[in-house]
């Protein structure tokens, strides 16, 4: 299913839901039952039947979505949501209607996006509008192809750590638990890190890959919505060795935090609770270890669109769905419990979506970006005098050279 056959044998038949609607008895105590079921990608999920029914409704949801979205495929084509070409003009259209129609498609665009994509339009549209269309088309069609013929077989210290995390990418999951779904994921993995030998490969790319892997269904998309993201949609040096833009990215959150929710955060401080504990792993596996798969799906829809700044406004509506629990906690580990229960049980992405756009406010990516270039210089002395103080560890324990 997932192999490495050419884009143009990518199949956007939909999938039915593998979850069949509950229907609990007036006799059930829904309190004290437990459902395990397979969700939309294959991941075995358990919740209580109030789960069960919130998760029947977020798919019909998607269904009335997917409507909306075949509605205006008929009305204005299937490639609606691309921007116009330049050889539009020729057509006899003008530059002031061809901008017109471009701000009208792309307003629409942010609303539907923001609501959800059909998954079986993902695929399509993921590659579209994150630019991974525009940058595979820069090469030769054969290079995903001639690059994993070029690195098989070869050792670095990236591949010894991507064979290391495999058997951990999602244990469970009938695809990445098989032979094939395993040696798909390295691959892709393989072949970026030999791609860009400045990232190669860091812990958390490993599970960014596999659900790219379940959405694009082909090895070759799966690699370049792995490039465009790590190329143009996060911030730099996010996944090299020191993970220094990872660093810059928390200490902007932890101020995002204190401006959007300052109780909690003045809480947080008090307790000496230090907001990476959770948002690291956020940040660098892009929830997809957090957050149910399906919700996942829903807030990577908005980041490749809109871009690095959906983590931090996501990041921030989790802490503002529990303040009123969190700021009755007394210990650390009381935090971190809470925001991974609630999480675990965010079934329903319009719930996130809307406390993420609609009540934390506004946040442009030109504040963004200000606030990492403030946070940069402390970062990089912070890892300097981390470096010296491990190099000097290491002189230390040297051993004295003999004396003749």
């Amino acid at each position: 299913m997932f192999g490495t056959q050419a884009r143009g044998e990518v199949s956007h038949e939909f999938q039915p839901p593998l979850m069949q609607y509950w229907r609990p008895s007036i006799y059930t105590r829904r309190a004290n039952i437990t459902v395990k079921f397979q969700d939309l990608y294959g991941f075995t999920v358990e919740g209580n039947v109030d789960d069960v029914n919130v998760l029947n409704e977020v798919r019909e949801k998607v269904r009335q979505q997917g409507r909306v979205w075949w509605a205006l495929e008929a009305n204005k084509g299937a490639n609606w949501y691309l921007q116009p070409q330049i050889s539009s003009l020729s057509e006899g259209i003008g530059v002031a209607a061809l901008k017109l129609s471009a701000l009208a498609n792309s307003i629409t665009l942010k609303k539907l996006v923001r609501k959800g994509i059909p998954p079986v339009l993902r695929p399509k549209v993921w590659f579209s509008v994150s630019g991974a269309a525009k940058k595979r088309s820069t090469v030769p069609e054969t290079y995903y192809n001639d690059l994993i013929k070029a690195v098989e077989g070869k050792v670095t210290p990236a591949t010894k750590q991507i064979d290391h995390d495999l058997p951990r990418t999602f244990p469970g999951h009938p695809w990445f638990d098989t032979e094939e779904g395993c040696a798909a994921l390295r691959r892709v993995l393989v072949g970026y890190s030999f791609r860009d030998c400045h990232v190669g490969y860091c812990q958390g790319l490993n599970y960014v890959a596999a659900l790219l892997l379940l959405v694009l269904k082909t090895e070759e998309d799966a690699f370049w919505m792995l490039a465009v993201l790590l190329e143009n949609v996060l911030v730099n040096d996010c996944y090299t060795d020191n993970l220094s833009g990872c660093h810059v990215e928390q200490r902007v959150f932890k101020d995002l935090l204190a401006k959007k929710c300052p109780r909690i955060a003045a809480h947080l401080e008090a307790l000496e609770f230090d907001v990476s504990l959770v948002a690291t792993e956020w940040f660098l596996c892009l929830f997809s270890k957090s957050l149910p798969s399906e919700t996942t799906m829903r807030v990577w829809d908005v980041l490749f669109y809109e871009g690095a700044k959906v983590l931090f406004h996501v990041a921030l509506a989790i802490f503002k769905m529990n303040e009123e629990e969190l700021l009755m906690t007394s210990q650390i580990g009381d935090v971190i419990n809470i925001l991974q229960r609630s999480t675990h049980h965010l079934y329903d992405p319009d719930d996130l979506l809307t406390v993420a756009f609609d009540k934390i406010g506004s946040m442009t990516s030109t504040t963004i970006t200000k606030q990492r270039k403030k946070q940069e210089p402390a970062v990089m002395a912070e890892l300097d005098q981390r470096l010296r103080r491990l190099n000097s560890l290491k002189m230390d324990d040297k051993p004295d050279s003999p004396r003749e």
